[in-house]
């Protein structure tokens, strides 16, 4: 069982910059994943990151703004979120999969953190 801690999560506000983390247990490589849910609004992908040769994908909603990002001797994934706008407001969610390629569905990751709150006030 992979355990997901995820921390950086805060206050910040519009066009401020929040740098979010991720570290897994274990020493098992995973393709990792950044979703998250705003209130009323169902879980959307944001971001993730290949453990075969570190691709990333982004939804269109945060590219350009966000950047994802690995340390594999720490096991930690990295989401850098600059130009934070209102509706950037969310728990975000770390997750990891088997994949060896990144994916945007939530159904391909196994493993799920606990969730930071993001909160961008304008």
């Amino acid at each position: 069982q992979v355990q997901l801690v995820e921390s950086g999560g805060g206050l910040v506000q519009a066009g401020g910059s929040l740098r979010l983390s991720c570290t897994s247990s274990g020493r098992a490589l995973y393709s990792m994943g950044w979703f998250r849910q705003a209130p009323g609004k169902a879980r959307e992908f944001a971001a993730s990151i290949s453990r075969s040769d570190g691709t990333t994908k982004y939804a269109d909603s945060v590219k350009g703004r966000f950047t994802i990002s690995r340390d594999n001797a720490k096991n930690t994934v990295y989401l850098q979120m600059n130009s934070l706008k209102p509706e950037d407001t969310a728990v975000y969610y770390c997750a990891a999969s088997y994949l060896p390629a990144t994916s945007t569905s939530g159904a391909d990751f196994s493993f799920w953190g606990q969730g930071t709150q993001v909160t961008v006030s304008s």
